[in-house]
Order: structure tokens, then C-alpha cells, then sequence
């Protein structure tokens, strides 16, 4: 048999089965074919080269190449194509990028929202009441018991400050005995209607780490008190919305999600459905304990798919809530709730019980902290663990084997930056946050904390943070999430807080490159898949993005307006945009023997 060096071993008897497999072709007949062209064809079937414009591999050796094969899904050759006449060249279309990963999502609630109240960008209470009105008009299903009117994205910013209550939801007769319960934009606040208040027990409990700011509104640890009653979606619910999330989130070049939370119940859906040919997205995904930071070790479960699309080695534990809602848990009280310090969701102590716990059974720990001394809890935490992992090694060479990560490391004491960078603690950042929190971020923290701690890109580089969307809080395409990283400015507008095109703060813009860094090699090397996804090498995952220009030579209005033409994940071919029907160039039968 002859040498398959880039491909693989296998008997010529299992080559005439897939062949038969294939093309349905009779056994009997292909004994009257020659072995080696029978071996042709199958290496034809299973092998494939690509050839564009441009590719952008982000592999050290390599950084540009111009094709590349595939094989079992995985990259067998990347290369400069030196035997091609110009004129071939010249006549390739698309610009390749790696494929692209969002460190920060969350799966199965993006696809629950496209089944709910689309909130976001809602200017009143109004406009909150006519989206509410003209959903149910076309889903009159919704609002009972068993199926809850949903909704998420409002803003109490944009209700003159004022929250919202429980009476707001009664918009008219169809409305007054309904379930309904509404998401705030950062989702960790919920706003639900009367109906739902009446399951409730009276008085109401006091939750510590959690608060009921209006009659109706329930924020943080409260919102328990809530969800104890809300009906769960069935698996087939759950089916269809990670379905309808992939299908969306391929569209935009994704291949990959760091998915930031999701229970053992949830995650034996994945592992099932994770199986199936037509899941075409790769899931590194945070366990959550049905009861928030809590050790669950018995339900927990790693999972590590040989075919590369789920991975569950990590937990997700939660230091505090949301700034928009004042919950993010401060060293100073907020300078527009003078009275107020935010809240944590867990003391100090039982965060790093838990870290340790979890750490020591073998799991990566991802801490949510949004406020200064949130982050400073889940330093400390982090830095405890060290002690007990690895007693007579550094912290930095500790943090090389767990690769412990704050998730969105929003407002961090200048102490505690220079703290993760010693230990090498990976921030897990979403740019857009920085751009939608900028009408407000000011008057909670003042121009001091805001300059000195809040939203650090540029000075947390040197620890290859990981770069996400958190949707569905905020949209999940990249390449607005890139626009607001490279520019500071919203990816909507164009425009920095005071409306100008300087950027807000912009001394902590980053770099396409660092940016695109974020959305890649970053997010890989934070989820043990280094090597593995986001770059185009040899033995990684076959995932890459088709553009119609470099990202390098678009103006900043054409990327934060970006769309992709098509992505391809395991080799396979998982989005195309509507268009006239293009071909990649290549190289008939350049398949390695």
C-alpha cells in the first residue's frame, strides 16, 4: 500500500467499504477495479484542498498561506501555492480567517430569546408595552402557567430611572391574567407581572446577595424566588432553541462558544444532541450547579467529544450581580447611590472554599465579577487555591495547569490588575459592554475609579484575554465586538459617549490584531483546546471563515458593518450567505498519495 504521510492508515478493505458506503456502488463490481485507483477515489472522497485569495492562519510558522487540505475534519496541509499560474491566482475569491470563538455566550438563553419579547434598545415604558402588545398578538399561546410570556432586554435607565412594577404589565384586559416575566438587559434582574407575584409566599423572604427594589422586580440571589415557580422548557424546547442559536451564531462566523453557564441537566441535552451531524458548533461549556455556587460534583461530568464539538472540564461560580442595577459588588459606594456598595452573591470565604473544592477535583474555575471588589474576592480566591494545589510552585507556573479566569473582569483595582498579571489570572472581557455601559458608567464610579479600573483592555494584553459577546446581553456578532475593542466607540453609531469619534477612553484600545487575537487563539488556549481552534495549522480543527476583503484593509466602518460569506466548521460547509453561487478555487485531484 502506498504511504499516506499527511493522511492516514487504513486496510484496503475498509477503503472499498466506505466506498461502497459512498456511492452505493456493488461490492462484486469495484473486485473488478484496480486497488490503486480504487485507493484514488477514496482519498478523493475523504481528502479536500482550498484555495483562496488570502488565509490568515495564525500559526507561528506560517502566518499567511494561500491553501490548505483537509482531512477527518482536521487541517492535513497548509501551504503557499508555488505551482499555480497567476491568472489562477488572480481569479480565487474570499479572504480565509481562522473560525471565529465568542468566550463568552450563553447558548441555549440565545435561543430562548428568539421565542421571547426581542426588549433591547426599548426608549420607554411605551414602546416596552406595544413590543409586549404585538408579540402576543401573534403568539396568543403565551402568558399561561405552563408557558410564561417571556422577554428580555429592558432598561429602567430609559423609564426615567424609575423601575418598573408589577401593575406596568397589565397592558389592558388580555394582559391582566397573565404569567409574564421579563428579563432586564444584563439579566440579572427579572420584572414580572401580578400573576406571578400571586404564586409567590407572603411576605416575601429576605435572600442575602439579592434585592426587590420595586413591587415586582427581583434582582440577583431574589430571583430564585421567582424561578422556584417558572415552568422549565421541555428537552424538545430546549432542542429547538439550541438549534435555532447555532444556525444564528454560524451565520456570523462563529464556530466556537465558551458557553458561560449551563447546568447538568442542560448539558446531558448537549452531549446528546452534540452527536448529531447537524450540530455545527463547538461548546466549551461551565457547569452551573442547579443551586448557584455550590459544589455538584455528584450530577458534574467531563465530557470531552471526540469529535470536538463539546467540552465540559470548567465550573462557573458567581462573586456578584450587574453594575446597570447597582449590583456589582464595589470596595467604595457608588457614586450615584451613595448608600450603596452593591452586593456579593457569596462571602469571601465560601468563594474560595468553592474554588479550591472545585479545583482540586480537577476543574478550571471561571468566577463572575463585575465590581472591584468582586474581582478582588476572585483574586484572592484564586490565589488561596495556588497554595493548595501547587505548595512548592509559583502561582504563575499553578495557573498554567488550571487556567483560572474572572468572567467579564469589568472593574478591577489597580492593585488587583497587577496582581492577575503576576499570577496570571485570564480576564475574560466583552468589549461591547465597555461601549453600552459608557451613558452611565461614569456617574456610578466617577472619573477616577472609571480611568484607574473600569474596562482594561490594553493594560490586561499581556494576558491574552479572552474576548466575547455575552449574548444574548449584548448582539453576539464579532466583529462589532472587534470594532469596539479596536475603537471604544458603540458598534451601532459609530460614536463614543459624548458623541464625538475619539473613543471612550481610548487610551485602552487594542489592536486588530490583538483583537482578533481575543476572538481566536485566546479563547482556545483558555479552554485547553491550544493547537486545536482558532488557527489554521496542520492537525487542527478544519474551521475557517470566508470574507470578501481582509479584515486588515477595511476601514472601520466597513468592519463594524462586516458580514461573513460563508463559515465551515470540521470541513464541512455550515453557512453560506445568499448569493450568486461561487465556488472556491482549487487544484482538481490535489489529493497527497
Amino acid at each position: 500500500m502506498p504511504s499516506t504521510s499527511t493522511l492516514f492508515w487504513v486496510s484496503f478493505p475498509v477503503l472499498l467499504a466506505a466506498l461502497v458506503y459512498q456511492l452505493g456502488v456493488p461490492a462484486p463490481i469495484l473486485k473488478l477495479i484496480d486497488e490503486q485507483l480504487i485507493i484514488k477515489i477514496i482519498r478523493q472522497l475523504f481528502v479536500t484542498t482550498y484555495c483562496y485569495k488570502s488565509v490568515r492562519t495564525h500559526a507561528t510558522g506560517l502566518p499567511q498561506a494561500e491553501c490548505f487540505t483537509i482531512s477527518g475534519g482536521k487541517f492535513s496541509n497548509v501551504f503557499l501555492d508555488g505551482t499555480s499560474f497567476p491568472i489562477v491566482k488572480e481569479g480565487r475569491t474570499g479572504h480565509v480567517i481562522p473560525g471565529l470563538w465568542d468566550g463568552h455566550g450563553h447558548l441555549l438563553q440565545y435561543g430562548e430569546l428568539m421565542d421571547s419579547v426581542n426588549l433591547f434598545g426599548a426608549e420607554s415604558m411605551g414602546e416596552v408595552k406595544n413590543r409586549l402588545t404585538k408579540y402576543k398578538l401573534v403568539n396568543d399561546e403565551v402568558g399561561t402557567s405552563e408557558q410564561w410570556l417571556r422577554g428580555v432586554g429592558w432598561d429602567q435607565a430609559n423609564f426615567k430611572g424609575k423601575w418598573p412594577v408589577a401593575s406596568d404589565l397589565e397592558i389592558g384586559e388580555k394582559f391582566k391574567d397573565l404569567y409574564v416575566m421579563l428579563d432586564r438587559v444584563d439579566v440579572h434582574c427579572i420584572w414580572v407581572s401580578n400573576k406571578v407575584l400571586s404564586l409567590l409566599p407572603s411576605p416575601l423572604p429576605n435572600v442575602p446577595g439579592g434585592e426587590i427594589p420595586a413591587k415586582g422586580v427581583f434582582c440577583d440571589n431574589a430571583m430564585d424566588i421567582v424561578m422556584k415557580y417558572y415552568p422549565k422548557p421541555s428537552k424538545e424546547m430546549k432542542t429547538k432553541f439550541l438549534k435555532e442559536a447555532i444556525f444564528e451564531l454560524n451565520k456570523l462566523g462563529i464556530v466556537g462558544v465558551h458557553d458561560a453557564g449551563a447546568t447538568p441537566s442542560d448539558l446531558k441535552v448537549y452531549e446528546e444532541l452534540s452527536n448529531d451531524e447537524d450540530w455545527s458548533l463547538r461548546v466549551y461549556a461551565m457547569i452551573e450547579c442547579e443551586t448557584r455556587n455550590s459544589v455538584c460534583l455528584e450530577d458534574a461530568k467531563k465530557i470531552d467529544n471526540p469529535n470536538g464539538k463539546l467540552h465540559v472540564r470548567s465550573v462557573k461560580l458567581f462573586a456578584d450581580g450587574a453594575l446597570g442595577s447597582w449590583g456589582s459588588a464595589m470596595i467604595e459606594p457608588y457614586n450615584d447611590k451613595k448608600g450603596s456598595s452593591g452586593s456579593l452573591l457569596v462571602n469571601a470565604t465560601t468563594l474560595t472554599s468553592l474554588t479550591k473544592e472545585w479545583a482540586t477535583a480537577g476543574y478550571q474555575v471561571n468566577i463572575h465579577a463585575i465590581g472591584d471588589l468582586a474581582n478582588r474576592l476572585a483574586v484572592d480566591a484564586f490565589e488561596s487555591a495556588f497554595k493548595t494545589l501547587c505548595p512548592e510552585s509559583t502561582p504563575h507556573i499553578c495557573q498554567a495547569k488550571h487556567r483560572f479566569r474572572i468572567e467579564h473582569s469589568q472593574i478591577i483595582h489597580p492593585d488587583d490588575q497587577r496582581r492577575m498579571i503576576e499570577m496570571g489570572i485570564i480576564p475574560s472581557i466583552q468589549p461591547t459592554h465597555a461601549t453600552s455601559d459608557m451613558p452611565y458608567a461614569e456617574k456610578r464610579l466617577g472619573q477616577l475609579r472609571t480611568q484607574e479600573s473600569a474596562y482594561r483592555m490594553r493594560s490586561l494584553l499581556a494576558l491574552n484575554p479572552v474576548l466575547g459577546s455575552d449574548f444574548p446581553v449584548e448582539p453576539a456578532n464579532i466583529f462589532q465586538g472587534i470594532y469596539a475593542a479596536v475603537t471604544r466607540r458603540h458598534p451601532r453609531t459609530g460614536l463614543d459617549g459624548e458623541g464625538k469619534t475619539k473613543g471612550w477612553y481610548s487610551d485602552e484600545t487594542i489592536t486588530l490584531e490583538d483583537a482578533l487575537d481575543g476572538f481566536t487563539i485566546n479563547p482556545a488556549y483558555a479552554a485547553h483546546l491550544e493547537g486545536k481552534a482558532g488557527v489554521i495549522e496542520i492537525g487542527a480543527y478544519a474551521d475557517w471563515v470566508v470574507l470578501d476583503e481582509p479584515l486588515e484593509t477595511m476601514d472601520l466602518d466597513s468592519l463594524r458593518k462586516a458580514t461573513v460569506k460563508e463559515t465551515w466548521v470540521g470541513g464541512k460547509m455550515v453557512y453560506r450567505r445568499p448569493g450568486p453561487e461561487e465556488i472556491p478555487w482549487g487544484r482538481d485531484g490535489d489529493v497527497e498519495l
